[in-house]
């Protein structure tokens, strides 16, 4: 009995001293070679709040990409070295988690004015921040899901700042969007014969339509309206915490920024698209939509499009992609990448 009871004391004394290590292990991105490399993961100042950045490229002269991630509240910082391997040797790519997201949720900070305009603004001068330390005069700006929401009103409010504008699973008028989401999971429950699923959906179709609510996404995913042809990345908690750039604290925050994220800000997407408030753009617009994408369905992003006044526009479809064109077919979205800004 008394080995027993030391072997559990042992056995619970590893079991704290390795979650006191995954609780507060260091974090970093992988080193790229080259002398002109950089893969730097840091926190920095943004109009008051610290925000989590990670820099890579294999080039410091190359073209430099800010990538505003979606949710709202979704970090691709831990899984995004794993997708843009192939752009980081032309490009440098600017990856940021937003204030109160991932390791940008800061325990005792005060977000209770938390908006889409405080997003914008940190965008647009986290963008001054990364010009200046790349010297660069102008940066490519890619919107992914929600980012797309947030990168839309900075590529409008600031044109010069960006050598063009890419929406990836662009945000138009949501409300529509989210009926036609709806309206797919439906059908294809129906083809599964999934009756309980069935029911339950059309049971939303009043508070869908009525802008109250989005379809859920656990039935988008499920019924694949996200992802085709990988393993659906966000919120995946394994994933997160076996990432370099996150530990056990930092997965802690992912959830409880993305909580607090999702509860202040998705509203507003319902009550103001993007449609009635941004129809001008002054700067090259790209739209790149996957066939498959019911989180932000083609449809709508393709009547947004062809809303938008632009001295250039190009609407491009992913035929084997859903909602991360970028990363299910990443070497289509890297040449399409090369072709179009390295000339």
């Amino acid at each position: 009995m008394k080995i027993i009871k030391k072997l559990i004391k042992y056995i619970g004394a590893i079991i704290l001293i390795g979650l006191i290590i995954a609780l507060f292990c260091p974090t970093w991105t992988s080193h790229i070679k080259g002398d002109n490399s950089i893969s730097a993961l840091e926190q920095v100042e943004i109009n008051g709040s610290n925000h989590e950045i990670m820099i890579r490229g294999t080039d410091k002269d190359n073209p430099v990409i800010i990538f505003v991630h979606g949710g709202p509240g979704c970090s691709e910082i831990p899984y995004a070295e794993n997708y843009q391997d192939l752009l980081e040797t032309k490009f440098t790519i600017v990856n940021y988690n937003q204030r109160a997201s991932g390791k940008s949720y800061h325990f005792f900070e005060d977000y209770s004015n938390l908006s889409s305009d405080i997003l914008v603004d940190d965008l647009m001068a986290l963008t001054d921040y990364i010009s200046e330390r790349l010297d660069k005069e102008k940066v490519i700006l890619i919107g992914h899901s929600y980012g797309t929401y947030i990168g839309t009103q900075a590529a409008h409010k600031a044109p010069e700042k960006y050598e063009a504008y890419i929406g990836i699973g662009q945000m138009s008028n949501q409300v529509e969007s989210e009926i036609e989401s709806l309206n797919y999971v439906i059908k294809q429950a129906e083809k599964a014969g999934n009756t309980d699923d069935v029911i339950y959906l059309q049971g939303l179709t009043e508070k869908i339509k009525n802008g109250e609510m989005f379809t859920p996404r656990y039935y988008v995913i499920k019924y694949g309206g996200s992802v085709r042809l990988i393993e659906n990345p966000d919120g995946d908690n394994l994933g997160i915490l076996l990432s370099s750039e996150y530990n056990l604290l930092d997965l802690i925050r992912y959830n409880r920024g993305l909580a607090y994220s999702q509860k202040s800000l998705l509203e507003d997407i319902l009550k103001n698209s993007l449609p009635t408030n941004v129809t001008k753009l002054e700067l090259p617009v790209y739209f790149i939509m996957g066939k498959y994408d019911y989180m932000t369905t083609k449809n709508e992003a393709k009547k947004y499009f062809n809303m938008i006044e632009a001295n250039k526009k190009g609407f491009i479809t992913f035929e084997q992609s859903a909602h991360y064109p970028q990363y299910e077919e990443k070497g289509k979205f890297y040449k399409w990448m090369r072709d179009t800004f390295l000339k």
